[in-house]
């Protein structure tokens, strides 16, 4: 809608006001505009794209999205919109896939679209043309394949889909809903920082496991000399040893998890 606005406003189009504006979940708006009832929505918004079909086609070619306005479900204009995507998509999708991670695309889009941003990034599977109330049973059909399912999103749409999966990642500059349904919120906005979560949480474990070992090991060994095992032997442990050795582990497990900051994400 923003991109399609400023387009006019280049070209010296004032936008007449609209009345009575109404959303239409997954499929566009419609508002009354100087006494007429019109639309804007893409391909679910109507049955038959009319005269604009070639139009439809050659926009699909060159992986852009078609929204239409529309009165009495008859289209009368059609606008090639395309997202960009960010530099740095790719970067990120490159990373979770070197660390084992299938990806994939679920977006209201065309399929033709879907396929070319898809292929630009690099993303294993795309899921186009998804409707909002759809989001979340896709998430639990992946999850039904004995999957683990972390999704990222940020609009109200992707809000069910973000509580429904095993981990919501909710982007900062995003809507407040789905915001709120996320687990993890990324601050910046950057798509790498999806790989870096993975990462963090992986190296995260690791330090869990070596100090479970670590206070493990370390007790099984100190709990008997504590309690004077090697008495016989003329070793015995007195209070103040036993409490500097329990600080001793102690320390041992902060400075392990300390080093975490120096994990490479």
């Amino acid at each position: 809608a923003h991109a399609i606005v400023k387009s006019a406003a280049e070209r010296g189009i004032a936008a007449p006001d609209a009345d009575g504006f109404e959303v239409v979940p997954g499929r566009g708006a419609r508002a009354t505009v100087e006494g007429r009832r019109l639309a804007v929505g893409g391909p679910n918004m109507l049955t038959d794209v009319g005269e604009f079909k070639r139009f439809t086609d050659e926009a699909a070619g060159r992986g852009q999205g078609v929204v239409y306005l529309l009165e009495d479900n008859r289209p009368l204009a059609a606008f090639a919109v395309a997202d960009a995507a960010r530099p740095e998509s790719a970067e990120a999708v490159r990373r979770l896939h070197e660390a084992g991670i299938e990806t994939v695309m679920m977006t209201g889009d065309a399929r033709a679209v879907a396929d070319a941003v898809a292929r630009d990034l690099g993303i294993d599977h795309v899921l186009a043309q998804v409707l909002p109330q759809d989001k979340a049973a896709h998430i639990e059909k992946l999850q039904k394949q004995g999957k683990k399912v972390a999704m990222v999103g940020d609009g109200v749409n992707d809000a069910p889909a973000l509580v429904t999966a095993d981990v919501g990642v909710a982007i900062g500059a995003g809507t407040d809903v789905a915001v709120e349904a996320g687990d993890i919120v990324l601050v910046r906005s950057d798509p790498r920082d999806v790989p870096r979560i993975v990462n963090l949480s992986r190296a995260s474990y690791r330090k869990m496991v070596q100090n479970l070992w670590w206070a493990a090991g370390y007790n099984i060994f100190a709990i008997p000399l504590a309690a004077g095992v090697l008495a016989p032997w003329g070793v015995l442990l007195t209070p103040a040893a036993g409490a500097v050795l329990m600080s001793a582990s102690t320390i041992i497990v902060a400075i392990n998890a300390q080093l975490l900051r120096r994990a490479r994400l």
